[in-house]
């Protein structure tokens, strides 16, 4: 199948999001701003432009700043089918911006140079130099360093993955969750329960503010764009949260909650053709699931002179910088995985991937052969 006729636009799932959910009004699909966005997503911004305007603007990135970082986040993993040596060559995305701005691998470079420049101009070798390489330490202590920082980034890679899956296992929890509904739910409570495990999810992602470095979605300028556009929350909804600090995450569990709930009233109504008790533990246990997921991403930071030598030497100098500071740019970038940095995840895309998946999945129409 096409994968144009499989997947419905985000209008249409706007559209069927807001025909379901009463006392909201459509706005219109082409919109100042959906225009807006749309260009923002075809400028090639750099990512240090787009750091410089969220400082301008009082530190908090809006929603169209959001959405140029994940469009070059995007391209991005597109590196990963060109060849070896392209790679290589990349610049963009990588430690090499961050390593040419470091002050200490040219300070180390600098003092070497300064060292060797200083040897050369001399006919004997200090004292403070015998006493070095007599009894000295600072092999082991290099070779401690090297542990630690390997040890460092192979546990912020860890936590990257780790995170990478429980974000992906939410989104793919409310698709399971938007086709048993589909199956087994009247309309108007399947749509019900969709749009609150995607409120759920995105609230999730608001409510990591509360927690370590903080996160670049916040209600203003993330939750409030896709509740529009989508309308996972009616306004009679958001007054009952109203007395919830979303960035919290108390909201997200509230919602889970809600969830539950409306599986429990649809096992009630057993009798009008609702579903069993069966289907309802099955429910929950996804319901439950896609909190533990949630709840995780919370929780988861010699005496000649040679030229020829010296030269030698100056390299594997300048390679060990490259290696120390390379390693720490990293494991420093790779510690938040839900910041603002190019090497995040991908949260827009996952979360307007789950909006249309499980809005495809209410709104697609059920065929039966007859007998």
């Amino acid at each position: 199948m096409d994968a144009s006729r499989a997947r419905k636009p985000i209008s249409q799932m706007s559209a069927y999001f807001s025909a379901m959910a009463p006392g909201v009004d459509q706005p219109p699909s082409d919109s100042p701003a959906q225009t807006q966005f749309t260009k923002a997503e075809s400028d090639d911004v750099s990512h240090k432009q787009i750091y410089s305007e969220m400082k301008n603007n009082g530190g908090e990135l809006t929603i169209d700043e959001l959405k140029k970082i994940e469009h070059k986040r995007r391209s991005l993993l597109l590196r990963a089918e060109l060849p070896a040596w392209r790679i290589i060559l990349c610049w963009t995305g990588t430690c090499l911006t961050q390593i040419v701005a470091d002050s200490l691998i040219w300070g180390s470079v600098s003092i070497y140079i300064a060292i060797r420049i200083f040897a050369y101009s001399i006919d004997y070798q200090p004292e403070s130099i015998e006493a070095l390489s007599e009894d000295n330490n600072l092999e082991i202590l290099g070779g401690f360093l090297s542990f630690f920082l390997v040890l460092f980034v192979n546990q912020t890679n860890g936590r990257f993955l780790e995170m990478y899956g429980f974000s992906k296992a939410s989104s793919g929890r409310i698709q399971d969750l938007a086709g048993l509904a589909k199956a087994h739910l009247p309309p108007e409570i399947a749509v019900r329960l969709v749009r609150h495990l995607n409120a759920a999810q995105i609230t999730g992602y608001v409510g990591l503010n509360a927690i370590g470095h903080g996160s670049p979605y916040s209600k203003s300028n993330f939750f409030d764009y896709y509740n529009s556009q989508y309308h996972l929350l009616t306004p009679e909804e958001m007054k009952i949260l109203s007395h919830i600090e979303m960035e919290t995450g108390l909201f997200m569990k509230e919602l889970v909650t809600w969830c539950q709930l409306d599986v429990k009233k649809a096992q009630k109504a057993q009798k009008a053709g609702h579903i069993d008790e069966y289907m309802a533990i099955e429910m929950n246990q996804r319901i439950l699931q896609f909190r533990a997921s949630m709840d995780g991403i919370a929780a988861g930071w010699g005496d000649a002179k040679y030229i020829g030598l010296d030269i030698m030497n100056f390299m594997i100098v300048f390679l060990q910088c490259i290696f120390v500071v390379g390693l720490r740019a990293l494991g420093v970038h790779m510690i938040d995985p839900y910041g603002d940095d190019l090497e995040d995840l991908s949260v827009i895309t996952y979360i307007e991937g789950t909006l249309e998946f499980s809005g495809a999945y209410t709104a697609m129409r059920i065929h039966v052969n007859p007998l």
